[in-house]
């Protein structure tokens, strides 16, 4: 009994501390986007699919229906396009030239938390940040709005009733269940009601590992995917390895990975005054972690890193939102955090002992050296497993730790890019890779007949800089020696619907200045006062 009474108490603080919310405010009727139409054809752009091809173009996309029916290459570049090769407009359809642009899938992003009433996000700011950025699938890892919340957004997403990304809806495991899971056939029930309430999986932290082997067992049977957070405080009974062979899809980070890789102790060498409730521990000592496993490419490494393969295991490395523990000044100073991040949000991220992810109490070099040799054996071991053929998609985990939504989709490909990623693995990534994660590759993470018609346009290369994909642009200096910015998504499409990506961040900014107009809000240093 007290062994099931401490199970059931860290049960409750883990669902409390990730990513816990009450409901917050839905998003509203749709008002922007042109279409859809009975056809559409976009023509003239160079695509960059999600399948490793290279890039080419142009190209004339035909969609009919919300569904691609057409890819022509109908030129070569530089030279005048001949009109009798390109697809007929029928009548009632709509021609977008994007003649010298690029064209993508739509991005998916695998770890999207859609706000919370701690930070007073509401959903259309952090849907618009998304979309604004060409994310148009997402994986809501938690459902901490509720299921019923999720749901129904996700309705209205189908039937682009409101402006928002395409959603997947992962209840956490033992979220509102009547009584506590303790025993295998009661976390086999709550698997099958979850099902039965729509739910597309079931997002972990945890468990003692008869309730785990039972629910991703039951989870498996009916077809629902999975994917893990292994929190520490359960991860000495079952780390990667044991999710992996009972069936879970995909795991969250990286907890859980170097403990299956210890190979000279079994338990992660914690302070001796260490407490996981205080989470400058429980992050500070995290940063420690990975040169506590075996050494990249050694006889372990390879055990671990071939069953996982063989398992069909999906890694979302999610490697942005820690990225603040390695360059705190970076994250806090980025530059669209003035126009962008909501002064509640801001007030959520600035150090506190109660915010999940505000954990700097004392935070400074030393940490984010640490860190920073974290991040080169995490990478290592993320590039390896792509390279071997192991799926790697693109997460964020945005609201937290001064990382804003939308905005941290790129910093997540430049992070893929610094692993050793090349460019088009990126886009692979976050295309076909996350589309493969959530089981829905039949339909979306490529551009090819019959799938939908999900598509990133874009008016710069980003193979070259993915910096083009912020909403804020990249600097560039002008043959006239003036400095300007470029890029930034033109368009976001999604289920044939144009949307105007940058018109979108627009309605951000100006519901993130009225808030600020509120309280003559201004984002300051810690421990210095706004006049």
């Amino acid at each position: 009994m007290r062994i099931l009474k401490i199970y059931l108490l860290l049960t409750c603080t883990v669902m409390s501390a990730f990513h816990t919310y009450a409901q917050i405010e839905k998003a509203p009727s749709r008002e922007e986007g042109e279409g859809p139409w009975p056809q559409l054809i976009i023509r003239g752009a160079t695509l960059i699919n999600g399948t490793l091809a290279p890039p080419i173009g142009p190209v004339d996309i035909v969609v009919e229906n919300n569904r691609i029916v057409d890819v022509k290459t109908v030129g070569y570049p530089g030279v005048e396009i001949d009109p009798e090769k390109r697809p007929e407009l029928k009548p009632g359809g709509k021609e977008l030239d994007a003649s010298g642009m690029y064209i993508l899938p739509g991005f998916v992003d695998t770890h999207a938390h859609i706000g919370g009433t701690s930070q007073g996000t509401p959903a259309e700011y952090v849907f618009k940040l998304w979309m604004g950025h060409g994310v148009t699938t997402i994986a809501d890892p938690g459902c901490g709005n509720g299921l019923d919340w999720v749901l129904d957004e996700k309705k209205k997403s189908e039937s682009n009733e409101i402006t928002a990304p395409r959603i997947k809806a992962y209840t956490g495991f033992a979220r509102n269940s009547d009584v506590p899971i303790s025993t295998p056939e009661q976390a086999r029930e709550w698997v099958r009601q979850n099902a039965k309430k729509g739910a597309d999986g079931i997002k972990f932290f945890g468990a003692p590992p008869r309730i785990m082997a039972a629910a991703l067992d039951e989870n498996k049977k009916l077809g629902l995917r999975s994917k893990m957070h292994h929190a520490q405080i359960y991860v000495g009974g079952w780390n990667v390895l044991n999710s992996a062979r009972a069936g879970l899809n995909s795991m969250e980070h990286w907890y859980g990975l170097p403990e299956a890789l210890f190979d000279d102790r079994t338990v992660q060498y914690y302070s001796l005054d260490y407490n996981y409730q205080n989470e400058q521990d429980r992050f500070g000592e995290a940063g420690q972690l990975w040169k506590q496993a075996a050494k990249p490419y050694s006889e372990k490494w390879n055990e671990v890193m071939n069953e996982l393969l063989s398992l069909d295991f999906t890694l979302s490395p999610t490697l942005v939102i820690y990225e603040a523990n390695r360059d705190l000044a970076r994250a806090r100073r980025a530059e669209w955090h003035e126009e962008y991040t909501l002064p509640s949000l801001w007030e959520f991220y600035a150090p506190s002992r109660q915010s999940h992810g505000s954990y700097w109490h004392s935070w400074g070099t030393e940490q984010e050296i640490e860190w920073k040799e974290n991040y080169r054996l995490w990478m290592a071991f993320v590039n390896e497993y792509k390279n071997r053929g192991g799926r790697v998609t693109v997460g964020t985990d945005a609201g937290f730790i001064y990382e804003l939504y939308g905005f941290a989709y790129p910093r997540e490909l430049e992070l893929l890019r610094e692993s050793g990623f090349h460019p088009l693995e990126v886009i692979k990534a976050a295309t076909l890779n996350g589309a493969e994660s959530l089981g829905m590759d039949d339909k979306i993470g490529t551009v090819e007949p019959g799938k939908l018609a999900d598509f990133v346009i874009v008016e710069e290369n980003p193979l070259e800089n993915f910096q083009v994909l912020y909403g804020t642009g990249s600097i560039r200096l002008t043959e006239d020696n003036e400095v300007v910015r470029v890029g930034g998504v033109k368009y976001t499409i999604k289920d044939g619907i144009i949307y105007d990506a940058k018109k979108l961040l627009e309605d951000v900014k100006e519901i993130v200045a009225k808030e600020k107009a509120k309280t003559a809000y201004k984002i300051v240093q810690p421990g210095i006062k706004a006049d």
